[in-house]
């Protein structure tokens, strides 16, 4: 026994170049495909951060409009210095519903343009108003 050698298998201490290689291009593929998800995500938090700063400026906008004591019928486009088209549009709603009371009711609606990215998205904000008639 002394002098027999024995058989030693190398293959059966390690992994073979193949079962390598098939094991990287699975894990690569894994952390392509978390990657992608991580970048999606990244791209959804932006939309909506950006959508929650066009609804506070239409909201802060709208409630500028409401104030104003002189409120009448009209339209008016104006565009602001950080990138947004503010379309406002007032007018007069049911009116056959108010022509004996000493009020009248103005509708306003609100629409903010902004750019994101190449599309154009927008926000519509509407509300009534009711205001007394002036004679």
């Amino acid at each position: 026994m002394r002098g027999q050698r024995r058989s030693f298998d190398i293959y059966a201490a390690g992994f073979t170049l193949l079962e390598v290689l098939v094991a990287l291009a699975l894990l690569s593929v894994a952390l392509v495909v978390i990657l992608q998800l991580f970048s999606a995500n990244l791209r959804g938090i932006a939309t909506s951060e950006d959508f929650a700063k066009a609804a506070m400026r239409a909201e802060a906008t709208m409630r500028d409009v409401l104030d104003d004591e002189d409120i009448a019928e009209k339209s008016s486009s104006e565009t602001t210095p950080d990138g947004y088209r503010i379309d406002v549009a007032i007018t007069t709603a049911d009116e056959k519903r108010t022509e004996n009371l000493p009020l009248k009711l103005l509708q306003i609606s609100l629409t903010l343009h902004w750019k994101d990215g190449v599309k154009e998205r927008s926000l519509t904000l509407k509300t009534m108003k009711a205001v007394t008639k002036k004679i």
